[in-house]
């Protein structure tokens, strides 16, 4: 199996594949509170320490200008109740947030669009904590903001855990949970934050209970751009296809994905382990379209296309620090265990 360069659409809403190195997280004591309670009350219990990507990050009051590098970012800290600190939000068109949620920041202003908020952009918001999917949005190369930069003018940053560079291939959808607990703790939000994780954490035991005892096909996960066909051997999206009732018939173990969770391949090597399923992620309807017109034409004779069990999922539900991970899980056993929901 061959890897190549990540496409680019897969690779901004991942991680880069090289280049990333340790980083240091600082604190910033803004002496500010919660957006439900008063400046007392909010200063109550600091500073807190939380572990982020290997780091301490330290905080002696809670942030009250956010911004979310994310459209998966934003909804995370609208769900926290934190929608009156947004002072930005990013990668707008990346993918569209739930129609709730898009009520609830219709006011907060757009940094960027297509791609991460360059530094001019994001400094200018005066921001005093920025929320992360990956280190990918903090890289300087790409004319953005670094975490140095950030503490220099008194911001702190947090990347999601399942985006953290030693976490990436081996990330899970339990590092959600991991990340709303982390907030609640920053933000001072504690009981708003177990309510989050309860909630999800049922959601997939239903899924869990609802495809109890059932076979799994085997699935290939795969992603299409243009002529490229990549796999999904590792990180977070291999977890949801095995929390789905799937058997990936790629493997973290192949040397392919031992540097990332991603990796080119040929049309033959999808054909010699012919899937029962194929799990395809997509950037829009076009998208989808055109993926599904591929996998017709490449893989005919493949059991997972001759028989048409082929499941479309956004692409943004697959990123790291998302809830969508659980819509993710939820989708795919849908599609996969068809006759046990």
């Amino acid at each position: 199996m061959t890897v190549a360069h990540t496409p680019n659409r897969l690779r901004t809403a991942a991680i880069s594949l090289a280049g990333l190195t340790a980083f240091g997280l600082s604190a910033c004591g803004t002496g500010v509170s919660t957006p439900d309670e008063p400046d007392t009350a909010a200063a109550e219990g600091y500073p807190v320490t939380v572990e982020n990507c290997g780091e301490e990050l330290v905080l002696e009051a809670a942030p009250t200008r956010l911004v979310g590098l994310s459209p998966s970012q934003t909804e995370l800290l609208v769900e926290l109740g934190l929608t009156d600190s947004l002072v930005g939000q990013a990668q707008t068109d990346t993918h569209p947030l739930p129609e709730q949620v898009q009520a609830a920041v219709a006011d907060v202003p757009e940094l960027s669009d297509a791609a991460p908020p360059t530094r001019e952009v994001l400094l200018e918001a005066e921001p005093d904590f920025v929320y992360s999917p990956t280190t990918y949005e903090f890289t300087t190369e790409q004319g953005f903001a670094s975490i140095e930069q950030l503490a220099e003018v008194g911001a702190d940053a947090y990347v999601a855990t399942g985006g953290c560079p030693e976490r990436r291939s081996q990330g899970t959808v339990d590092d959600l949970f991991t990340d709303i607990e982390n907030l609640g703790t920053i933000f001072a939000l504690p009981e708003r934050a177990d309510e989050m994780t309860e909630e999800g954490q049922s959601r997939l035991t239903a899924v869990e209970e609802a495809i109890e005892g059932a076979e799994a096909p085997s699935v290939a996960q795969l992603y299409v751009e243009g002529a490229t066909l990549m796999a999904i051997g590792g990180g977070i999206e291999y977890d949801i296809i095995a929390r789905a009732g799937g058997d990936n018939v790629f493997d973290p173990d192949e040397a392919a994905f031992s540097d990332f969770f991603a990796a080119t391949i040929t049309p033959e090597e999808v054909t010699s382990r012919d899937p029962e399923a194929i799990v395809f992620s997509v950037n829009d309807a076009d998208h989808e379209e055109a993926t599904r017109a591929y996998l017709a034409e490449t893989f005919p004779d493949v059991a997972a296309v001759s028989e048409d069990r082929l499941v479309a999922v956004p692409a943004s539900n697959l990123f790291p620090g998302t809830l969508g991970n659980i819509g993710a899980v939820e989708h795919i056993a849908e599609g996969l265990h068809p006759d046990r929901f």
